[in-house]
This record gives structure tokens, sequence and C-alpha cells, in this order.
């Protein structure tokens, strides 16, 4: 049988005072009240050496506020890279006096459903919805019950939620700004998407931004890219057949790679046709993944801000708690956060 908890009841009959006084006492709300010095020190030691803790949920009835936030994920709990936005979240609620309580659904509807309800039923102050990657989200009705925020998500119909997302289309303009920094003009390649808007992976949030941002800044310097081979998916072997298929009939100076598993397999088709990486072709993605830093040369990314985007996604979360949504009449803001460059060692001037 686990031990009784210690209640405030337990704490005011060992010190020899009344629950009220007692009550005041671990408040903080002693000397206000006029309660003598002795007695405040002996209840004070009296918790102490019985472990007495405040039942948060009956404060939480009392004060309106449990101190607590959920945070309810697809697969971002499980995910090496997205875990950071919870840690991010993590430091950001402790920082507050608030702690996280993490949920998964794996992508199962009826599980977020029970999970959102859970959360409710624990009177959280707040919720965060969470997605690993950023996407199109039917919002679940239930999540409007507190203030809410989505995290790397975008509402598919109108909602008052704000969403807190990476800002893909700086990050396209930057990677296109690095190649164009470092003198190339001519012979640019896309590999996973492009070259219009519809050539992207289905659903794929991140694609269409990130293409975008690249079309502004090769405009803005009057350079158009000389082609692109889509990927229906982002991963090394896609990456590697579509440059072997580019390598076919083209001798790109430099690719732009729409992440870094696409960014891996281009390296080894490169290595393959006997190209150097950046003597030959010079090459910049997406995302910062780890082998972006273990590959040779490695490579300049833009990275994925995610522990930024979970702190963010709280001081979001905070403002909504403060608003009275009693009268608020309004569609959600979009908060982008930014998406620094990684600069390593796959750049280099075009070669003659």
């Amino acid at each position: 049988m686990s031990p009784r908890r210690v209640t405030l009841a337990d704490v005011a009959k060992a010190a020899g005072v009344s629950r009220p006084t007692a009550s005041l006492v671990l408040s903080g709300r002693g000397r206000e009240l006029r309660i003598s010095q002795d007695v405040e020190q002996r209840v004070l030691r009296t918790a102490e050496e019985l472990q007495y803790r405040p039942n948060i949920v009956s404060r939480g009835l009392r004060t309106g506020t449990t101190r607590t936030i959920g945070f309810v994920s697809d697969t971002v709990a499980t995910s090496r890279l997205a875990g950071d936005m919870i840690k991010g979240a993590l430091e950001a609620a402790r920082e507050r006096g608030f702690m996280l309580f993490i949920g998964e659904t794996e992508g199962d509807a009826e599980l977020e459903r029970l999970l959102l309800q859970a959360m409710h039923d624990r009177q959280v102050d707040g919720l965060i919805l969470a997605s690993m990657f950023t996407r199109t989200i039917k919002v679940p009705p239930s999540i409007t019950a507190s203030p809410a925020v989505l995290l790397n998500a975008l509402p598919s119909q109108p909602t008052r939620l704000p969403s807190v997302l990476p800002d893909e289309v700086e990050a396209g303009r930057r990677a296109a700004r690095v190649l164009l920094d470092a003198g190339h003009r001519d012979d640019i390649y896309l590999i996973g998407a492009g070259p219009a808007l519809r050539d992207v992976p289905p659903e794929s949030v991140a694609a269409v931004e990130r293409l975008i941002g690249i079309r502004e800044a090769f405009a803005e310097a009057g350079v158009e890219a000389a082609g692109a081979r889509p990927c229906p998916d982002w991963q090394q072997d896609l990456g590697l057949a579509a440059t072997r298929d580019l390598l076919e009939s083209a001798r790109p100076r430099a690719l732009i790679c729409f992440n870094d598993r696409i960014a891996m397999g281009a390296y080894q088709a490169l290595d393959d046709a006997g190209l150097d990486v950046p003597g030959d072709v010079s090459v910049v993605s997406f995302d910062d993944h780890p082998i972006a830093s273990w590959i040779r040369p490695k490579l300049t990314t833009v990275a994925l801000p995610h522990y930024e985007l979970g702190r963010k996604a709280v001081d979001v979360l905070f403002t909504e708690i403060g608003r009275d949504h009693a009268t608020a009449d309004r569609r959600g803001e979009v908060h982008r956060v930014p998406m620094p460059v990684r600069d390593r060692e796959s750049i280099a001037p075009p070669s003659a």
C-alpha cells in the first residue's frame, strides 16, 4: 500500500495550530495577517519534517490555475530532431513555474481526441498541438475549450488559434542567397521540388514555401534555376536517383537540395560521377540534420529551429492565456521563427 499523502490538516495538528493558520503561513500570508514569527517558523518546520506538498488540484480549483500546460503531438516526442521542440517548450514553461504534460498520438485521430480530453480533465491552463513536420491539419473542435496554440501546423479551416511555424519562405531566400553570394548565376538546379509550385510532395507546406523563397531571391538577382528534379518523398535514395537522372543530361554547377537527406543522396551521385563537392558542384540544403555535419565535406544548410519553435509556442500560449477570449473575434495569427544558415564546407565559387 502506498503511503498516505500528508495533508494540510496533518501539518496543523502536528504544529499545534488551526488549519486556517497553517494555510495562511504556507501560502506566504502569515506576516500579512500578523501571525507571530514563532508560530510561522513552527508551521514551516513541521511542513518540512512531514514532507508536506500542497494539493495542486485543490489549489487550482481555488485560484483558477493549475500551472500546467498540455503538449499533444503526433510523433514529436519520439523524433530525435523534433524532440528539441519539447525541450524548448519545457524550459520556457519551467521558467514560468509551469509543468508540461506530454502526450503523443502517432497520428491516431481517436487517440488525439482522448488525449485532449484527458488534458482538459486535468484542467491544464493551455494546450499546444504540435506536428513533427510543417503541415495543414484539421483542428479538433475540443481544443478551443482552453487557450491553445498550433505548433508546426496550419489550420485547414479558419480558426482563432495562433500558429507557430519556421520561416520557410525566408529560409528559401537564404539558401538561394548563399549560392548567389558565392558568385553562382548559371546551372543551378533544384533537387526535391520544383520548378513549379505544384511540383512538390503531397501536403508539404515546407516544400511550397521554400520554393517560393528560392524563386523570389533568384528573381531579385535576375537569375533563374536551370531546372529541377522533384522527389515524391525526401529520402536519401530518392535524392540519389534524382541527381543521377539530372547528371545524365546536365552538368550542374550548384544544387539546392530540399532537405539534408536528399543532399546526402546527391553527394553519392556526384561522387559516383567523379564530381567534387564543392570544387565542381556547390550544394546547399535545409534542416540541419546531424548528417549535415557528419558527411564530408560538411554540408551548408538552413537549420530548422526546433528548440526556438518550442519556446515560441509557450510564449504565444501565455499571451493567449492572458487574452479575453469572450470578446476575441479574430483569425489566428501566424508567428514565424527564423531559420539560420549553418555555413560549412559545401559552397565554393563556380569553377571556370
